[in-house]
């Protein structure tokens, strides 16, 4: 497996999308029942399959991700080769990010002189849609971009 298995409620929310997958492999909703009866290593292996495929159809569309903390946040913007980050610490116990009122403290105070900035990139070291999986794992969050943009231009 090349990613992790999805959820019992994501797979529920790709039912038909699972349904379709389960047709193109020419097992019908029959064959489906008895095979989750008589044979769960092959159950598993076609939720695997699936889920690596959905997976992949997802990662390979994201272009931005952003992991916060209370005191940082890591801005990502994935590009096919490389991967370029921001990274935004606040240097004041009294802002936390993780809040509604802080955060809003960061977009209005971008130049508070607690606050400091680290640009980098890196090329991908294995496959690109496999860091980016390690990324969400680790808590990142696909995103649209704008935070990103907006501090990759106030920090350029």
């Amino acid at each position: 497996m090349k990613y992790r298995q999805l959820t019992k409620e994501q797979l529920e929310s790709l039912h038909k999308e699972f349904a379709q997958f389960l047709a193109t492999q020419k097992i019908d909703a029959v064959q489906w029942q008895k095979m989750k009866s008589e044979n769960s290593s092959l159950v598993e292996e076609e939720l695997n399959l699936f889920s690596d495929m959905v997976w992949d159809d997802v990662l390979s569309k994201v272009e931005y991700l952003e992991h916060f903390s209370d005191n940082s946040v890591n801005f990502f913007k994935c590009e096919k080769e490389a991967i370029y980050r921001t990274v935004v610490t606040i240097n004041n116990n009294n802002i936390d990010l993780l809040s509604e009122k802080g955060f809003k403290w960061l977009l209005e105070n971008p130049h508070d002189q607690s606050i400091d900035y680290l640009k980098g990139s890196k090329i991908y070291s294995k496959q690109r849609n496999i860091e980016i999986f390690d990324l969400i794992e680790k808590g990142g969050q696909i995103a649209r971009g704008e935070l990103y943009e907006f501090f990759n231009r106030l920090t350029s």
